[in-house]
């Protein structure tokens, strides 16, 4: 019974983690960010894209704040997910 749980739990674990993956967002295609980070459509998604290719890349996680309809808690949210290298 008790290996029934932790392979119970293991697997959850692993769904969990993997629901989304990280993704660059100084690299990744609009369709890319949406898919990958919660709270993002392809709308967001695009204006984050169309940032980038203004401004350069992002420094830091909180510079996505900086494109409209984004917030600092789908920042927080999605932290674990953005990478920017």
């Amino acid at each position: 019974m008790m290996n029934t749980f932790k392979t119970f739990f293991l697997l959850v674990s692993l769904f969990i983690s993997t629901a989304f993956a990280a993704v660059n967002i100084n690299k990744a295609s609009a369709e890319d960010i949406s898919k990958e980070l919660k709270g993002i459509g392809i709308v967001k998604a695009t204006a984050i894209v169309s940032y980038r290719e203004k401004n350069g890349p992002f420094k830091t996680m909180e510079q996505l704040t900086e494109v409209k309809g984004v917030g600092l808690k789908t920042v927080e949210k999605n932290r674990k997910n953005i990478l920017l290298k």
